[in-house]
Parts: C-alpha cells; sequence; structure tokens
C-alpha cells in the first residue's frame, strides 16, 4: 500500500510490476475497490507492466485533504482525481482501464486528455459519461427496474438506509449484478471494509444525485461538467468489455455500444459474466489491456 497527495486527496493506492514498464491504471466501480484487480494486476505485472490500483474518493484508506472539501462523487470529479493521481505520480501517458465507476474516470480522461492516454478498457456502457441534461428522459421499464438502487438513494431514507445497512445493501447489488458469479464470503467482506470510509455514503449518494441534476456538484469542477455536457468523443483505442450476465447494465447491440468512440474500438461480450467484469474474468481482462499495449 502507498499513498501520495493527488488533488483534493490523500490517495492510497497498490503498485505492482516493475518500476519502468508501461503503465496501467486499474479503476475499481461501486461497491467495488482494489480487490476487484488482484488476479489482473497479477498477470499484468507477470507480463512486465506496472500496475497503479488506487481507491477512489469515499473508499478505503483514501481520504480528502480538507474536511470542508465537498464530498462530490459527480463524474467530474472522478476525471479529476486520476488526473491528479497521473501528475502526481508524474505518469504522462498510460492505459486506463476500469468499468462502472472506474470506467467513468477513465472515459473522462480518454475524451478530455486523450494525450495522457495509451489505451482504454471500459465496461459497460463503453462511453461511460453521463447525459445529465438528459437524465430524467424515461427508459423502458424494464431498464429503470435495474436502477431501483439508484433511486433509493436519491432521498434521505436511502441515505440513512446505506449508512445503517451498506454492507448488507452493496452485497444485495453484488448478487444482482453478477447472478452467475458464486462469490465467497471472504471475497466479499475483503472488499466490504473499504465501505468504512467516513465518506464513502456521502459522496456515493452525492453521485447518485447529482447524475439527475437533483443536487450541485462542486464548483471547482464546473468547467470540467460543462465539458462533458458537449458529449465529447473518445478518440482514443478502446477495448469495451460486457458481461452477458450483467444484472444493472442494460443490454445493447454492438452499434449501439460503440456510439461516441471516433479512434479504433471493438466490443467483447464475456458469457458467463456478470458487471464486476475484472474479478470474474481476469484473464480475459489482463487479454484486453494487454491487447491495447501490442497494437
Amino acid at each position: 500500500m502507498k499513498q501520495i497527495l493527488a488533488g483534493v486527496l490523500q490517495t492510497s493506492y497498490l503498485e505492482t510490476g516493475p518500476i519502468d514498464g508501461p503503465v496501467v491504471v486499474l479503476l475499481h466501480g461501486f461497491p467495488y475497490d482494489v480487490h476487484a484487480f488482484d488476479e489482473v494486476s497479477r498477470r499484468l505485472a507477470d507480463e512486465g507492466c506496472r500496475c497503479i490500483i488506487p481507491y477512489l474518493r469515499g473508499y478505503g484508506p483514501t481520504r480528502f485533504v480538507d474536511p470542508v472539501t465537498p464530498r462530490s462523487g459527480e463524474q467530474a470529479a472522478l476525471g479529476a482525481d486520476l488526473l491528479a493521481l497521473l501528475d502526481a505520480l508524474n505518469i504522462q501517458r498510460a492505459i486506463l482501464a476500469g468499468y462502472d465507476w472506474g470506467g467513468r474516470a477513465a472515459c473522462v480522461v480518454a475524451a478530455l486528455w486523450p494525450e495522457r492516454v495509451i489505451g482504454l478498457v471500459s465496461g459497460d456502457p463503453g462511453y461511460n459519461i453521463q447525459n445529465i441534461a438528459g437524465a430524467n428522459n424515461p427508459s423502458s421499464p424494464e431498464a429503470e427496474r435495474r436502477l431501483w438502487y439508484q433511486y433509493y438513494l436519491h432521498g434521505e431514507r436511502g441515505y440513512a438506509g446505506l449508512a445503517a445497512n451498506g454492507k448488507a445493501f452493496c452485497r444485495l447489488l453484488w448478487e444482482l449484478w453478477s447472478p452467475s458469479w458464486n462469490f465467497s464470503d471472504a471475497t466479499y467482506d475483503a472488499t466490504a471494509q473499504s465501505f468504512s470510509n467516513p465518506d464513502f455514503v456521502d459522496v456515493v449518494t452525492h453521485s447518485y444525485r447529482h447524475r439527475f441534476g437533483l443536487v450541485d456538484g462542486d464548483p471547482r469542477y464546473a468547467t470540467i461538467e460543462q465539458q462533458l455536457a458537449q458529449s465529447p468523443p473518445i478518440s482514443v483505442p478502446t477495448v469495451i468489455l460486457s458481461g452477458a450476465d450483467d444484472g444493472v447494465s442494460s443490454k445493447r447491440d454492438d452499434a449501439a455500444a460503440v456510439r461516441g468512440f471516433t479512434g479504433p474500438v471493438r466490443r467483447q461480450v464475456l458469457a458467463g459474466v456478470g458487471h464486476n467484469i475484472s474479478q470474474e474474468a481476469p484473464t480475459e481482462f489482463a487479454q484486453a489491456v494487454l491487447d491495447l499495449l501490442g497494437e
């Protein structure tokens, strides 16, 4: 475990592999943590990659430096955190690989600072930048059903529920989102420790409220949010990994999945895999990274 001052965070991260290898930043989602990349990072380190695996804001031992900094979970904040980490570690270019919140952070940096990105591995929906202006347009009943947890977290009942029952709540999401993954209690408990971060509830609930335009963002990220509102294209080489059994992401065809990308992009659907792609399919996830390094 290492720590570094990166923007508004004292970011905790794991690092494996040779210091002079090509850099791969591995970014977890909600409700997961760095353990999602235990096997992926081992495989990549064996292939000579330098892997950086940070705890996102609100997770594990990562902490805000200033107690008055808004505990924002908005997409611009996640992207800014990633850029600040690259700067703090003096990493000029890297492969960015993540899913869910981590995939969103990677997409934000790939779209707005492509010169810092060698390639991108992104879980569903691929182009993971939120359309906040259109967030309240209704979707199909099935898609709406999948988002029940977001609507729950919009209110004070959801805030109190996450605070009181966070471990059980997040385990339920694991089960619903990865119905074919038979994870053990020990596997879940290793990650669930990260939800004890004192900022977890505030960051998570802000994230699910901000994306629907229900709360304001942190003013320091307003310019980034304005840029993201324009749906900037992603031009870096990209691999989209989709779990065929993903219980939260809406199913989409290849043509829909690759919208928003102007550079080389391909999509791979993984049979028997749910939402937590890197932990459920580490071989395929690591290979997607290596494929981008080989291009």
